[in-house]
């Protein structure tokens, strides 16, 4: 565990002993508890690299599942990352990690050349899911052409794209990244979002997002 995680841990363990010690309502400690248990997991590694933008330092830590064949993760990807990145993620304040959460196969499919064409690197993955969000109608009707479609314009030709969606140890970590997420987390739908281990179901608009940051960096 790094410095900074370590730290951040023995920082909740002591505002939870002060919650305790000042008699407040158990449901607002149980409450407390969870979310440190959540930040705890989110932490932990995946098999697959993370994928984020922003400071490792930032202040607050939010965690996205997302699906390419969702409407709300393709709204969310439209009208409110580029505010989010614009306010808070570039000025140093938000870390955005975003993880897959396919739905369906055509998901699952697009999810798996995203990560081809990363290799890695956040700038490529963040510019691939754009592709795919923008083109999410195509890849619903027409989910093999569009996934040439969005290869042809990262530099892949056609067998490429088709052996990226066969790669079975790509398959296998995206596999395990999920159950944890199911089981672990929790995650049942999309996009689901997690602000400093608590969890968000649903869409959102920047708004709403923006008053929980405003709230969250006052502390």
């Amino acid at each position: 565990m790094s410095i900074r995680r370590a730290l951040a841990a023995a920082l909740c363990l002591l505002a939870l002993d002060v919650l305790t010690s000042t008699g407040l309502p158990s449901v607002f400690v149980d409450a407390a508890i969870a979310q440190s248990t959540t930040a705890e997991l989110l932490a932990k590694p995946m098999a697959l690299p993370e994928m984020a933008l922003g400071s490792a330092k930032a202040r607050v830590t939010m965690v996205g599942y997302l699906s390419l064949t969702c409407p709300y993760c393709a709204d969310f990807e439209e009208n409110v990352l580029p505010l989010l990145r614009m306010k808070y993620i570039e000025s140093g304040k938000v870390r955005f990690v975003l993880r897959e959460f396919p739905l369906d196969p055509k998901a699952l499919a697009a999810a798996r050349l995203v990560r081809c064409i990363a290799a890695g690197d956040s700038k490529k993955y963040f510019d691939a899911l754009a592709q795919s969000f923008i083109l999410q109608p195509a890849l619903l009707a027409q989910p093999l052409e569009t996934l040439q479609t969005i290869g042809h314009r990262f530099g892949m030709d056609d067998p490429t794209v088709e052996a990226c969606v066969k790669d079975q140890a790509q398959l296998d970590k995206l596999k395990s990244d999920l159950q944890f997420a199911a089981e672990q987390l929790k995650v049942e739908v999309t996009p689901t979002f997690f602000i400093n281990g608590e969890m968000l179901k649903g869409t959102m608009t920047f708004e709403d997002l923006d008053k929980k940051l405003v709230t969250l960096l006052r502390r």
